[in-house]
């Protein structure tokens, strides 16, 4: 397998860290079951990971993750383990799935991802349709892929309460894959049927400070547990509302948090002896897709936005406009893949993790949004593992197999002896993952 390299001042930094981590595995894995009897696990999710060596921590969890034909399809099988445990918890007596995408019918990459999405539920024993919000879809429209797939989307009707297509294919379970960002379909409203993730989690309610919130909570009990310095684990932040970029409102309080922001690392970075200059990263507090977002070092750089900067900022996906951002520390991304900077993307379903990928870019720098025009996606060539118990059979069965596929491809478990072994850094990027799905879960009770 193929782990990005980490350039070698910071290597002690992350050997120290996956070490301990490692060495305390027995005692995460025991949490994280405690954790999920307490707050019930978001449908899915996809985890955005920055590693600087010295600090490794979520920098954005997406409850709509758009990427299944990312990950590598040698792993489908343990997704199907994950995706029965998934719908069943959602509903009992399920057999079949309501799959509902995206609009954006010509984004044929995009297309690729729904067709994954709908074979590993399709793997794991249920019927899949797909009924599309479109209004341009008035009858069943077979659609090609990226790979030359084909889905067909359906349009979505609604008879009372509850939603169905033109046979009367009406489940019980509705999955959204589409993150709400126009608003709350007035077709999806009140309805009797499980719909995950729920409404209230999509970005016209949901905002990243409140999830940075959950996630401050989680990374103190965490880091706690193992006696980490937070710091590690978790960023600092900051919401700054009220903002205009077009028309320079609120200009002066979004320069103030980010001298705040910046202060504050600072002061970190010169307690550990980081020599690192410590930047911020400025983006929509609701939305996705890598727009709205921008990297600053210096309150300055805020205040002599020029207008084209000013104009990417002031409007995200479906032209809604930004008011409020937040101002997150920025973390440097000191993996590389071919050269390039990288980070690991980490794919979940119910609380296991399911696979990933590597986001690489190579006309980005280590401390950019790699999220941007110009990336490309390298599968992690397995599934991470999270342990199981002899009182969790589902979770006990994952394991097994992850193991197992590890095995066939000679990569080496988690081992706190082998400072090199790609099996601790993949078992790293899950824990640092599901601490997102955890603060996803209090997130979405709050």
């Amino acid at each position: 397998m193929q782990l990005p390299v980490i350039q070698p001042e910071y290597t002690p930094y992350l050997f120290d860290f996956e070490k301990t981590l490692l060495q305390n595995h027995s005692k995460i894995e025991a949490w994280f079951r405690s954790q999920w009897k307490q707050h019930r696990p978001p449908f899915y999710g996809s985890v955005d990971i920055r590693n600087a060596g010295y600090k490794m921590a979520s920098i954005d969890m997406n409850l709509f993750p758009g990427g299944f034909n990312n990950l590598n399809p040698n792993f489908i099988p343990l997704s199907t383990i994950a995706a029965q445990d998934a719908v069943e918890r959602a509903c009992e007596s399920a057999k079949s799935v309501l799959l509902i995408p995206e609009n954006h019918t010509r984004n044929t990459f995009y297309l690729q991802n729904v067709y994954a999405l709908a074979g590993i539920l399709r793997d794991a024993g249920f019927e899949v349709r797909i009924g599309s919000l479109n209004p341009e879809i008035t009858a069943p429209t077979a659609l090609e892929t990226a790979q030359g797939n084909t889905i067909t989307l359906e349009p979505l009707q609604r008879t009372r309460d509850r939603v169905h297509l033109a046979d009367g294919f009406s489940p019980c379970f509705i999955l959204l894959n589409n993150d709400l960002s126009a608003g709350v379909p007035e077709i999806l409203q009140g309805i009797s049927q499980t719909v995950l993730p729920p409404l209230h989690g999509g970005w016209t309610t949901r905002r990243k400070t409140a999830h940075f919130a959950a996630y401050n909570q989680v990374a103190a009990e965490f880091a706690a547990l193992l006696g980490l310095d937070e710091w590690q684990i978790n960023p600092y932040f900051e919401q700054v509302s009220g903002l205009d970029f077009q028309e320079r409102e609120g200009e002066d309080a979004l320069a103030a948090a980010v001298e705040r922001v910046l202060a504050k690392t600072q002061a970190k970075y010169a307690e550990k002896g980081i020599r690192d200059k410590p930047f911020v990263i400025v983006k929509a507090d609701a939305g996705t897709y890598g727009m709205g977002v921008m990297s600053v070092k210096s309150a300055d750089e805020v205040r002599s936005l020029n207008r084209k900067n000013r104009n990417k900022m002031a409007k995200i996906k479906e032209g809604l406009e930004v008011s409020e951002v937040i101002v997150q520390e920025g973390i440097y991304t000191y993996e590389t893949l071919g050269g390039a900077v990288s980070e690991p993307v980490v794919y979940m379903m119910d609380r296991f993790v399911i696979g990933g990928f590597f986001r690489v870019h190579e006309g980005r720098g280590n401390d950019e949004n790699l999220n941007a025009g110009g990336m490309v996606f390298v599968p992690l060539d397995e599934s991470i593992p999270s342990a199981g118990s002899a009182s969790d059979a589902a979770t006990e069965e994952h394991c097994k197999r992850v193991f197992e596929q590890w095995d066939e491809l000679g990569i080496p478990r988690p081992n706190p002896d082998c400072p090199d072994c790609a099996g601790n850094r993949l078992y790293v990027y899950g824990v640092m993952a599901r601490l997102s799905l955890l603060a996803a879960a209090i997130e979405l009770e709050q």
